[in-house]
């Protein structure tokens, strides 16, 4: 059986704001959590309707050190049960379908203002609920519509409406942002990252060549 250790409350609290978004998103998520070597903080990961992941750091272990867990079941045991030791319930480790990117190699690339990105989520969130898809989610199209491109440390990163669609969704964004806030963009040659005040969103920065059979 796994056993989540979240001793501080506020901790707790953190854990459940983020699995109640997920959640909201889609109700059938699961929600990847795995122990930072060395350390008593947890890299918990999820992903979303969005093909985007986010994720948020908090403190506490897990045991064994990598638990997939359904997002429904864990929110109620850290909204019902709580406690500094909890069953996250049965492990999920088979439905969780998405690489996860490297916790090493990435390179600062830029800073945008928080204010800007706020901005334009907003306006897309707008865009997108005239837009609705059959599905319930925004076409392709729009999501995957450039709305930044910064250049540094020899990369040059597109960042798709796509990705702030998942910091509004979860709530990653200040509503009213400090005017010297940012939102780090970083990349590796694969993947892509924004950092906000409250978590931050991954996504790879190209689609995997399907296998040659």
């Amino acid at each position: 059986m796994a056993e989540l250790r979240m001793p501080d409350a506020v901790e707790r609290d953190d854990l459940g704001a983020f699995v109640a978004r997920v959640v909201r998103l889609d109700d059938q998520a699961v929600v990847r959590m795995r122990n930072r070597p060395g350390t008593d903080r947890l890299d918990v990961w999820a992903q979303t309707p969005f093909d985007a992941l986010c994720t948020r750091v908090v403190g506490g272990e897990v045991e064994p050190s990598d638990v997939t867990s359904a997002g429904g079941e864990l929110l109620a045991t850290l909204t019902v049960a709580g406690g500094p030791v909890m069953d996250p319930g049965p492990p999920k480790d088979l439905m969780w379908r998405s690489q996860l990117p490297p916790a090493e190699g990435w390179k600062r690339v830029d800073d945008l203002p928080a204010t800007v990105v706020s901005e334009v989520a907003e306006h897309g969130v707008g865009v997108a609920k005239e837009n609705v898809g059959p599905k319930g989610t925004p076409p392709a199209s729009l999501m995957d519509q450039e709305v930044f491109t910064v250049s540094g440390s020899g990369y040059e990163v597109t960042v798709p409406l796509r990705c702030l669609f998942v910091l509004s969704g979860m709530g990653f964004l200040p509503q009213q942002p400090d005017p010297d806030e940012i939102v780090r963009v970083s990349a590796t040659d694969a993947w892509l990252r924004l950092d906000s005040r409250f978590g931050a969103v991954v996504r790879r920065r190209h689609a995997l060549l399907p296998l040659l059979m």
